[in-house]
This record gives structure tokens, sequence and C-alpha cells, in this order.
């Protein structure tokens, strides 16, 4: 241990011994450290593991848009669905404070017969804000040469 010595004259000694401080600090950061009990307790929770067949496509309350597809499909704001689920989500959309604007578009090589069966179901679900989006693409072909 390191002390100071004071000059030989007799006058006390101005400056503390801060080495024993230090020791007992130390110490009792030992003993704190040596108390405190492990966190040995865990709880488990099982959490449910999504499926993607288990969560259906959401209604956006702002828009929606039905794509139809030259294969046929139903594609609800790019997600494939069927018939039923195609209801389901027009009555979600229609049960909402504020109706969501639905937009419909087939693309170009859609079926005529898919287009009027979803016309109809759209129609049959009682949606009143609806319009077709994409004509602007065909614009085109309509003009006169």
């Amino acid at each position: 241990m390191a002390m100071s010595g004071g000059s030989d004259d007799g006058s006390p000694m101005m400056e503390m011994n801060t080495t024993p401080l230090i020791d007992v600090m130390l110490v009792l950061l030992i003993m704190f450290i040596i108390t405190i009990p492990v966190a040995t307790h865990s709880v488990d929770i099982d959490l449910p593991v999504p499926s993607p067949q288990d969560n259906p496509p959401p209604v956006d309350p702002i828009k929606n848009k039905i794509v139809l597809t030259p294969d046929n499909q139903i594609l609800w704001n790019a997600t494939p669905v069927s018939d039923s689920e195609l209801v389901a989500n027009l009555n979600t959309s229609r049960s909402m404070a504020v109706e969501p604007e639905l937009q419909f578009e087939p693309t170009d090589q859609a079926s005529y017969d898919l287009s009027i069966r979803v016309l109809n179901i759209i129609k049959a679900s009682g949606v009143t804000k609806f319009g077709f989006v994409g004509n602007e693409k065909y614009r085109q072909f309509g003009k006169a040469a």
C-alpha cells in the first residue's frame, strides 16, 4: 500500500489515503454481485403459427382492386381469391363505415365468361363505389387510322 509521508517538520498530512476506501468499495461490489439472484424462471408461451390459407387477403379501407388474369384467376389486391372469398371480401367492404372504392381491371386476355361472372357477383353484393380502371391502355386501338 502506498502512503504519503508528511514533511518532517511535524505538520499534519493534508492528503487522504484512498487505498483503503477503494479496497472497501471493491469488497462491497463483489458482495452485491454474489447476492444478486440469478433470473432462472421463465414463462413459456405457445404462440399460434400463422398459415397463409387461414388469413384471407385484407380489405383495404380506402381502395381495393380486382384483377382478372388470362388463366381465369381473380386477384383481390394482388392475392388470388375464389368466388366465395370474393363475396366475403365484398360484404366486408360494404359493412365498413365508409365504403372503400372498388376498382375492376380485367387483363386484355381475361375471359369474358369470368368477367361477366365477377361483375354479377359485384352487382349482387350491392357495392356502390365501383369503377373500371386500366381502360386507357386500350384507347389507341379504338382510333381510326
